[in-house]
């Protein structure tokens, strides 16, 4: 049940997470003695824990793990924002781990980065990259069905696997524009704090 339960449950997944927590309880030296107290009265303890399950969702999406880990860091973190070293720092890898991980994120258009007053390269989550993110994948979905389309005239409009094509395409292509369509009625959404009532739900 820790590990996704029932219907969630994957082994391999599991498996590194039963690992992680056993690292953790075999060190000797808390590793938050030299971590910053938390903002908001947070648990330290917590937040790691809640960080790992964030990760391993992105993962279950098929982002390799330090991905997943740098992308979970980025968007716990208050700010929105990290340095490579701050990220270094506070997973406890490599900065060439995190700068494949950060090459990726950018491509996929997953992160932003900008240079803050100390000339340092800061890597973004924010609002704004969540819709980007979205269109981009609508757009790469449309593209599968164009690419599946080309083939209808290759395989010869008339065969089985060119009527299987084209209904790949017909279904990409309903797929793409209608999260394409969605993501812009649901922009401002991102823009909009929630209302909080007057004992203290959202």
């Amino acid at each position: 049940m820790r590990n996704g339960g029932p219907t969630a449950y994957r082994a391999g997944l599991a498996h590194r997470a039963t690992e992680r927590r056993a690292h953790r309880r075999r060190r000797t030296a808390p590793r938050d003695s030299n971590t910053p107290p938390q903002a908001y009265g947070r648990d330290a303890e917590a937040v790691r824990e809640y960080e790992e399950v964030f990760a391993t969702v992105f993962i279950q999406t098929g982002l390799p793990k330090m991905t997943a880990l740098v992308l979970a860091s980025l968007y716990t973190t208050d700010a929105g924002s990290l340095t490579a070293s701050e990220l270094a720092g506070r997973l406890q890898v490599s900065p060439a781990s995190v700068s494949k991980a950060i090459t990726f994120l950018e491509s996929q258009g997953l992160i932003r980065r900008e240079r803050d007053e100390r000339r340092r390269e800061r890597y973004i989550v924010d609002d704004d990259v969540m819709y980007q993110s979205t269109m981009a994948s609508a757009r790469a979905t449309a593209h599968l069905g164009e690419v599946a389309r080309q083939g209808v005239g290759i395989l010869g409009s008339d065969s089985p696997a060119a009527a299987r094509l084209e209904s790949i395409a017909r279904f990409v292509d309903f797929v793409s524009e209608s999260i394409a369509r969605a993501a812009d009625q649901a922009r401002e959404i991102l823009h909009t704090k929630p209302e909080t009532t007057s004992d203290g739900t959202t």
